[in-house]
């Protein structure tokens, strides 16, 4: 399968797929087991036709029966077999096999391994393109009481599910090489992933490092990661900081998303999310048991000083989790793509919170430029499901007017348009804001902090001011370049 090179590693010596299995099969010490599930014995197939694998291969197996899969691993609740708790029931039970079976007396540097994924290829009907989990349990010592693991999801972009299969294959060396000689490089691990595949062909959409080994890890950096390299379009983390796949939090879901620099967070944030949350709620066709509240963060707010500060995404991600959100990166600079990407796992109302300024700049024909069919085609995308804009006011600064949604100037052009969408119901005014944060800007906040200026504290929720003084948060740097 031809490789795309980044700039990055276009110089560096990559080892073939035969040399990557080769050096763990001649390892003395490295041995554990495949388990693979839906997409055929490929991992293992590479370390078979290497030679040496009796050094490295315990056990191989494949439980395709979904009976024979259930009275090894267990009955899913949910009664479903790619899903993330079934590859961590298979980790679990291999690795006790392994710790059951193998002789520490005999083999005291072994060093034990438990390969695992569950996978569905492209259905007949091409309808779907497929997607698995894959994970590894691995020890670096033979003294490491509690293992390493990395566990990531994949989604194939092939037409063809032999094409997937050799994909699989390939990512599965990639993932075992990577975490028992790059380790100590989790970036570099990540890309590696990558090595003999062609990046158009797989997409990586979650990945989380957990471990020893791993201690010093944010995964949350590890999902901007996924996103810098091109990897995937969004990245979830929840408030533990574990990174989250997208489409298992969105499924079906009814969802609010509130985008923002969030850079702090402020009253202004707090107040936008709270109530438009009690009226999102309160629509008839959502179930507030099926809702989910989303804090979206898009790549070119990251990117507004020029090159992502990934100290300035930590300070963001650090006071959300802190708050108890859920956070999403996404590329989506357009709303109506961030759209299009919750319709991709829910047929659900769904709620945009935005403030004026932000709803101005929809309405901008320039950002629809590149669609043939331009703005209309972008705001059929947007609002053809069951999708409500809340409107949260802003506060004029130089009038003191308060702009909403009945007073909002839009382009000439864009005024019947803007119309259209009003009176049917898609933008609804937020009523009960509070009028004494409307003055708050983030921007403004960030300024005062930097500055060291009075007073910045109690324009945030509470707690958040304790946070930035203790940590340091969006001042590191320049306290850095000062020394």
């Amino acid at each position: 399968m031809p490789t795309v090179p980044s700039k990055e590693n276009a110089f560096e010596n990559i080892p073939s797929i035969k040399a990557k299995t080769l050096r763990i099969n001649l390892n003395r010490d490295i041995y554990g087991t495949f388990a693979e599930i839906g997409a055929g014995q490929e991992t293992a197939r590479h370390f078979f036709r290497a030679g040496g694998a009796s050094g490295t291969i315990a056990k191989a197996m494949s439980a395709y029966d979904k009976s024979f899969s259930d009275a090894i691993y267990g009955i899913e609740e949910d009664g479903r077999y790619v899903t993330q708790s079934r590859l961590k029931k298979m980790l679990d039970h291999e690795m006790r096999l392994v710790e059951e079976r193998i002789s520490r007396d005999s083999n005291p540097d072994y060093l034990f391994f438990s390969y695992a994924n569950t996978v569905a290829t492209i259905d007949f009907s091409k309808r779907y393109k497929g997607h698995g989990w894959v994970g590894l349990r691995f020890q670096l010592d033979p003294d490491q009481k509690e293992y390493d693991e990395i566990v990531l999801h994949i989604r194939f972009k092939q037409n063809e599910a032999r094409l997937q299969q050799e994909t699989l294959g390939i990512l599965g060396v990639n993932l075992i090489y990577g975490a028992f000689f790059k380790f100590h490089k989790p970036r570099k691990l990540l890309k590696y992933l990558y090595d003999h595949i062609d990046q158009d062909t797989l997409e990586i959409d979650m990945i989380n490092f957990t471990g020893p080994n791993f201690a010093d890890v944010d995964n949350r950096l590890m999902s901007l990661q996924l996103i810098k390299n091109d990897m995937t379009d969004a990245v979830m983390f929840g408030p533990d900081g574990n990174n989250l796949l997208p489409a298992a939090v969105l499924y079906k879901k009814n969802i609010l998303a509130l985008r923002g620099s969030f850079r702090p967070v402020t009253k202004v944030n707090m107040d936008m999310f709270q109530k438009s949350y009690d009226i999102f709620i309160r629509e008839q066709t959502v179930d507030m048991e099926n809702a989910i509240v989303v804090f979206e963060i898009t790549l070119s707010n990251l990117k507004a000083s020029g090159e992502i500060d990934e100290q300035d995404f930590m300070d963001r991600a650090e006071l959300l989790c802190s708050l108890g959100h859920t956070v999403l990166i996404s590329k989506f600079q357009e709303y109506y793509k961030l759209v299009e990407y919750f319709n991709n796992y829910t047929k659900a109302k769904i709620g945009l919170t935005m403030g004026v300024n932000n709803l101005v700049d929809v309405f901008d024909e320039k950002y629809y430029r590149h669609l043939s069919g331009g703005i209309l085609e972008a705001f059929g995308k947007l609002f053809f499901k069951d999708l409500k804009v809340y409107l949260y006011p802003m506060k004029d600064p130089e009038t003191g007017q308060v702009l909403t949604s009945n007073n909002v100037k839009v382009h000439p052009r864009m005024k019947e348009l803007y119309k259209f969408f009003k009176y049917n119901g898609k933008v609804m005014d937020i009523i009960d804001y509070d009028p004494d944060v409307l003055h708050i800007f983030s921007r403004d906040v960030l300024k005062k902090i930097i500055n060291k200026d009075e007073g910045w504290e109690k324009e945030l929720p509470e707690g958040i001011a304790e946070i930035i003084k203790e940590k340091n948060l969006f001042t590191r740097k320049v306290l850095e370049e000062k020394e």
